[in-house]
């Protein structure tokens, strides 16, 4: 009898047993669908903003190639949607990244709708004024120093992060500079005549982000791969970020505009070519941009 008890009693365990088992793996089956289905709707909405970052960039490369005077400004919003377009691709496929580029996209939306409208007027202008002589340059030029002064004030893109609690920069810019002995700045193309590369770029308004000291990485990387200024090295986890200097400044929550100067090594003259700016917040990306030295 107590033989046929126990016997009954191992069955009924190994019954249970069996359940929770079943149970167990329907569970975990039921959780990778979910997850496999979560992630190809992410991919998918990634390749959606990728796709519409890519039509963006189009319209740019359209703008541009219209005009036989090229136009600062549209080739700077350009270079940065590429940067974007770069990020995006080797980004972590998560909601919260995405929501962060979808964000960025709309804000470069309205930054382009502006530029364009700008661009068809200055294009009508621009007819004039490449016949013109010298003078006529020199308002080319100071009408070029007028939009770049509005496009610094146009807020479109100070609320490209304005619910993630991280800082951001927009209109980075750089570029080579003669400096004189009266302290007066000369921009130049001509790499034998740079005696310093400057690195403008304003901090966007963030109500999120505390008031006090902050700090952002300015890395200038010439046509060889050379991490010109300093070239020290941070760490951050497992990534090694190596910069040009390091943007200190005191953030009152507003936006503000910041210039950073970075020297060649020793006397050594800058190289001709293709130059990358890029601005990091710890181990992220915030800018990109680039310029060239004839």
């Amino acid at each position: 009898m107590e033989n046929s008890k126990s016997s009954t009693g191992l069955k009924v365990a190994l019954g249970i047993a069996l359940v929770l088992f079943l149970g167990t793996l329907f569970y975990t089956f039921n959780l990778k669908s979910e997850s496999d289905k979560n992630t190809k709707e992410l991919t998918e909405q990634k390749e959606l903003v990728m796709n519409d970052l890519n039509a963006m960039a189009k319209q740019y490369d359209e703008a541009i190639g219209e005009n036989e005077v090229a136009n600062q400004n549209l080739i700077e919003a350009r270079s940065r949607i590429q940067g974007l377009i770069d990020s995006l691709k080797i980004s972590e496929t998560n909601v919260k990244s995405l929501w962060r580029y979808k964000q960025k996209y709309v804000s470069l939306q309205k930054e382009m709708d502006v530029l364009l409208a700008q661009n068809d007027s200055l294009r009508v202008e621009n007819s004039y004024l490449a016949t013109s002589l010298d003078s006529t340059r020199v308002r080319l030029e100071e009408r070029t120093m007028f939009t770049d002064s509005l496009l610094v004030q146009n807020t479109a893109l100070a609320e490209v992060v304005e619910n993630a609690a991280v800082l951001n920069t927009v209109g980075l810019k750089g570029f080579g500079v003669i400096e004189r002995t009266s302290g007066k700045l000369i921009p130049t193309e001509r790499a034998s005549r740079v005696d310093k590369i400057r690195v403008c770029f304003t901090v966007a308004k963030n109500a999120l982000v505390q008031a006090g000291d902050q700090e952002l990485y300015v890395q200038v990387i010439d046509p060889k791969n050379n991490t010109l200024g300093s070239n020290e090295q941070v760490q951050f986890g497992d990534k090694t970020l190596n910069y040009s200097i390091i943007s200190k400044f005191n953030y009152e929550n507003g936006s503000l505009n910041i210039c950073e100067f970075v020297a060649s090594k020793g006397k050594e003259k800058f190289e001709k070519g293709r130059y990358t700016v890029n601005v990091f917040n710890e181990k992220d990306l915030v800018s990109s941009s680039e310029f060239t030295l004839k």
